[in-house]
């Protein structure tokens, strides 16, 4: 199993010169990426024998983000045109603490860890990337959720006139992008928010400024550019069920015994792949994480709570 190590990239490389320009995104940056010297180890839960790290490259080329786009190239092609400074979330629901807040502000002092997890999409295609994250317990909770507070519901940034997809006609989805999980499963210790990757900044293509990332769930889950945290005490509806419910479920973990109504999610093909390599292997319970977190789901019928 290949490990990524922050400490051997360049200084040059991880704060690239335009950073400079802007003290604001500089200061937040060098924050997340002041794991290159006080980085908690690497996490490796979930992690098989030849879970070698997907080429950078790949990672963030080949990217489901819709909102620039339905062509996996599209976001690396138009996510420059995304405005990510300044960037503010929105607080609302079943909590102590509600209102407009700074990005900044929400994660000014907290720890950004690594966690090298294994991504799976619902397409039948899988990475292993090495992730820069902060707990999203330890965000969430700052808001001071009351005890109606079983669900928190996310949004991705609406903006039609920098994110292309948004204004197209054939996207078919109502926008913005709406994802939640289950306030246990937001508290699980895998369970991060993401501001960088590969020791670097998040690029917009990713997500930036911050996205979810739930490791034992198909990548839809994992929804990119949020600007609103809504704690409720009722299940939110996501946006891919909402679309097609009978094909994309609120759970959506990932399960190689249950079926995508037009594919087997049985195998996964991992990339870098060819035609002729196609690289596939068999998918595993949780993603690889059942140990961890099949507990959440304990008496549930996973077949039916898709």
């Amino acid at each position: 199993m290949s490990r990524y190590e922050p400490a051997s990239i360049p200084s040059s490389e991880i704060t690239p010169e335009s950073l400079f320009l802007n003290r604001r995104a500089f200061m937040r940056n060098s924050a997340a990426l002041a794991a290159g010297a006080s980085l908690v180890s690497p996490a490796s839960a979930g992690l098989q024998p030849d879970d070698d790290v997907t080429p950078e490259q790949i990672a963030t080329s080949y990217n489901n983000f819709y909102e620039f786009g339905t062509d996996k190239g599209d976001p690396a092609r138009y996510a420059h045109e995304l405005t990510t400074e300044p960037w503010r979330v929105t607080v609302s629901g079943e909590a102590g603490k509600t209102g407009e807040f700074d990005f900044d502000d929400i994660i000014k002092g907290m720890t950004v860890e690594e966690r090298i997890y294994r991504f799976r999409c619902v397409e039948a295609w899988s990475m292993v990337v090495p992730w820069m994250g902060i707990p999203l317990k330890n965000i969430l909770q700052q808001f001071e959720p009351n005890g109606n507070a079983r669900f928190v519901e996310f949004k991705t940034l609406l903006r039609p006139s920098e994110m292309r997809g948004q204004r197209s006609f054939f996207s078919g989805i109502e926008w913005p992008y709406v994802e939640g999980l289950r306030l246990d499963e937001a508290y699980h210790p895998l369970t991060i928010m993401v501001t960088g990757m590969y020791g670097k900044t998040l690029p917009n293509q990713n997500g930036a400024p911050w996205r979810l990332m739930v490791p034992w769930k198909y990548g839809f889950k994992s929804i990119k550019s949020i600007v609103s945290i809504r704690f409720t005490e009722r299940q939110p509806r996501n946006t891919w069920n909402m679309l097609a419910p009978n094909e994309y479920g609120f759970y959506a973990n990932v399960n190689p015994a249950v079926s995508h109504p037009r594919w087997s999610q049985a195998s996964e093909r991992r990339l870098p792949s060819t035609l002729f390599d196609p690289n596939t292997r068999p998918t595993l319970p949780f993603n690889g994480y059942a140990d961890e977190v099949a507990g959440l789901y304990a008496g549930m019928d996973l077949a039916k709570y898709y």
